[in-house]
């Protein structure tokens, strides 16, 4: 089938190479390349990358309600469009171009967490079990009719780069069949149940505080739910040092929350609210992320210091 692919970040790529394979993919959509680092030098997204690779034409408007954006989609004449983590909300005139609507992919079972965050907010609210649903975009965010869904388990100490990852290539084989149900005139799609709506947030930096109150389980989760960005912090002598891996442990609180109770040769061991974390990557101020082993033989900490909340 004749189609447009939207999508943007890595989890998307999948996507796009699966539907390439066997249909025609006129053009791609995604978001403009951003300045990074300290440089502020123009990055393009994983997206682009891809379709250059695949001999793909890119197109990356700053505007989509301008009617220039509108014009130029219906002139590529899009049978089904396509969109995957695009990051940007698209309006009605848009939805209606495609003859046979828009499929999208979303690395969630639906309705629970319709949003921009819905692996992060798997995580750290401690879900065991979370999925991707491919279903007709509307526009009313993640609200769409339901085609396909399958669920996944989270490993116990999976971050949310290594869970989208899986997702992604998962939501790559979906959004495929998705297509070929279309193209088969054998799709059949089913209403959200508006009693399992569960919505989340963009995540933001201070999301990503560690509260040394909380439970081992509870910090653990955000430790996973931070990454890429913003990464769990907190503070230690007045600096800021950001937690990158922990692991849960046996053991119960003896000392006050945030306290390192054990110096081990590649752990620390810390107080919670609730049983005891170990810390097994960090990353000092200024410094690269170090195993906990490397950055001991480097920095001299006892059991006894203290973690704190930011202030």
């Amino acid at each position: 089938m004749r189609t447009v692919f939207f999508g943007t970040p890595d989890i998307a790529v999948p996507s796009l190479q699966a539907i390439e394979a066997l249909h025609e993919v006129t053009a791609v959509v995604c978001q403009p390349d951003r300045p990074q680092g300290r440089s502020s030098k123009l990055v393009p997204p994983p997206v682009k990358v891809a379709a250059e690779k695949l001999g793909i034409p890119v197109h990356q408007p700053e505007k989509l309600n301008d009617g220039t954006f509108e014009a130029w989609l219906k002139a590529q004449a899009p049978e089904v469009c396509m969109i995957a983590a695009y990051g940007r909300l698209l309006k009605q005139p848009l939805l209606d171009i495609p003859t046979h609507g828009w499929l999208n992919m979303h690395p969630s079972l639906l309705p629970k967490y319709r949003g921009p965050s819905p692996i992060q907010s798997a995580i750290l609210n401690g879900d065991t079990v979370t999925g991707v649903s491919i279903m007709r975009l509307v526009l009313e965010m993640d609200a769409g009719d339901l085609l396909l869904q399958e669920r996944v388990e989270i490993g116990e100490n999976e971050t949310a780069v290594e869970l989208a990852q899986r997702l992604g290539i998962l939501g790559a084989e979906l959004m495929f069949k998705g297509l070929r149900l279309i193209e088969e005139g054998n799709a059949v799609f089913t209403p959200q149940d508006p009693a399992g709506v569960v919505e989340c947030k963009m995540f933001e930096k201070n999301d990503g505080q560690i509260r040394w109150g909380a439970s081992a389980r509870e910090i653990h989760n955000l430790v996973r739910a931070a990454q890429p960005w913003p990464i769990a912090h907190c503070e230690l002598g007045g600096e800021v040092y950001r937690i990158h891996e922990t692991r849960l442990t046996d053991g119960t609180a003896a000392s006050a929350p945030g306290t390192v109770e054990e110096v081990l040769k590649d752990r620390l061991v810390v107080s919670t609210g609730e049983g005891r974390i170990a810390i097994t990557q960090i990353q000092g101020p200024g410094k690269r992320v170090m195993n906990t082993g490397d950055f001991l033989r480097g920095h001299k900490l006892d059991a006894g210091a203290t973690f704190t909340d930011l202030h």
